[in-house]
């Protein structure tokens, strides 16, 4: 017997060096207000949701893979794909990939501050 959950997958655990670092960069490529959270057993960053009830996903400090090994994290961004592959840079990422055509939108390959693989995504 198989079953499909509502929501397959649940949140992703980014590790960062500087959390701090990690929060602005963040912020500033999704045009965001990640808040921090010290309730648990590691102080964590939070990905916003529509639904408070909902998680997202969070930074936590931690050690990276080694840079673009890791699995990628795929991000909604605002505004258009350029423009956010230029806020990528300007927030000290790098962009890794022309912007790529798929059915449900376009999206690029990048690296945050600390090397961890994210996709900028717009439809």
């Amino acid at each position: 017997m198989t079953s499909t959950p509502p929501n397959f997958t649940v949140w992703a655990e980014i590790p960062v060096t500087d959390m701090d670092c990690a929060i602005v960069f963040y912020n500033k490529v999704f045009d965001i207000d990640m808040k921090t959270d010290d309730s648990g057993p590691n102080p964590m960053a939070v990905f916003p949701a529509a639904d408070p009830a909902a998680a997202a996903g969070h930074l936590y400090p931690g050690k990276p893979a080694p840079a673009g090994s890791g699995p990628t994290v795929h991000f909604a961004c605002p505004g258009t794909l350029e423009d956010a592959m230029e806020r990528v840079k300007d927030a000290g990422g790098q962009v890794l990939s022309d912007a790529i055509s798929i059915p449900a939108g376009r999206f690029a390959y990048c690296l945050d501050p600390d090397g961890n693989s994210i996709g900028i995504f717009s439809n």
